[in-house]
Formats: C-alpha cells, sequence, structure tokens
C-alpha cells in the first residue's frame, strides 16, 4: 500500500502550490518526496521565488524526475547559479517507484505536484497520481464550492 502524504504539519511551510492541479485534476494518491537541489536553488526557494504552473513528473529509468519546475536563479548567486528549469530528481522508495510504474502506464494517468514544503530543513514535494477532469466535472465541482459558500454565509448570519 503506496505510503500517502498528509497535509502539512503546522511547523512546516509552504514554499509554492500548484492551486490548479486539483482544480483539473483528479487526486487518485499522494506522496511526500524528497527533492534533490543545489545549493542556490534550495536559498531561492526559501525566498519563495519558484512557480510550478505546468511541471509534472516522469519516471525514467527507475528514477521520478520532475520536468518544468522553474526555480528562480538566486539574486546574490553570481556565476554558481543554477539552470531554471532543469530537471531535478525526486528520491523515492524503489518500490513505490515499481507501484507508481505500474500505475502511471495506465491510460489518462499522470504524475503531478501538487506543492513544494519544507519539513525538518529538508525541502519536500507531494507529489499526486492524477486523472484528468472533464469540462463537466469541473462545473460541479465549482457548482459545489459555491453551494458551500452560500451555506457557510447563511449559518454565519443566523450566528449572528
Amino acid at each position: 500500500m503506496a505510503k500517502t502524504a498528509a497535509a502539512p504539519k503546522p511547523a512546516d511551510r509552504i514554499v509554492v502550490q500548484n492551486r490548479k492541479a486539483r482544480h483539473e485534476y483528479h487526486v487518485l494518491d499522494t506522496w511526500e518526496t524528497g527533492i534533490v537541489l543545489q545549493g542556490t536553488e534550495v536559498k531561492s526557494l526559501r525566498d519563495g521565488k519558484a512557480n510550478m504552473q505546468d511541471s509534472f513528473a516522469r519516471v525514467d529509468n527507475g528514477e521520478v524526475w520532475l520536468f518544468n519546475f522553474h526555480i528562480s536563479p538566486y539574486e546574490q548567486g553570481n556565476r554558481f547559479n543554477h539552470d531554471p528549469l532543469r530537471p531535478r530528481k525526486l528520491l523515492m522508495h524503489r518500490n513505490e517507484i515499481r507501484r507508481l510504474i505500474g500505475s502511471v502506464q495506465e491510460k489518462g494517468l499522470t504524475l503531478v505536484p501538487l506543492d513544494v514544503h519544507f519539513s525538518g530543513g529538508r525541502a519536500k514535494v507531494n507529489l499526486a497520481l492524477v486523472r484528468g477532469k472533464q469540462l463537466h466535472d469541473k462545473r460541479e465541482a465549482i457548482k459545489e464550492r459555491d453551494s458551500q459558500r452560500e451555506i457557510q454565509r447563511g449559518l454565519k448570519d443566523r450566528a449572528e
């Protein structure tokens, strides 16, 4: 059974979130993975200078790689700065990767990062196995969210 990542603990600091991921995909399973970074990338992440829009993960040769994850160059990094869009390796257990390979080969499933946060001083990525939503599913989610807001407003007015 896959180890699902719980919501980040209060001590964890979320650096960047992929807000569109939950809107555009059905999240089937999640994992908390480590990420291999260079020194200037860590400093830039701590400053919150990252963008994970359109980023995705892929399994290549038994390793999980994160693509299109933009970490801006560190301002004081001079010649030691990194390439902002380089592929970054994600750290997972071998048996989790084997399970992922089988799941990703299934039609319509992909790996998408949900957020990047610091846990115990180390950068972590919440990675999700997702299936794309149809347009009518997105509309249903929007209707449900709006109705929940209306209910909360009604309860708030009643309490006052």
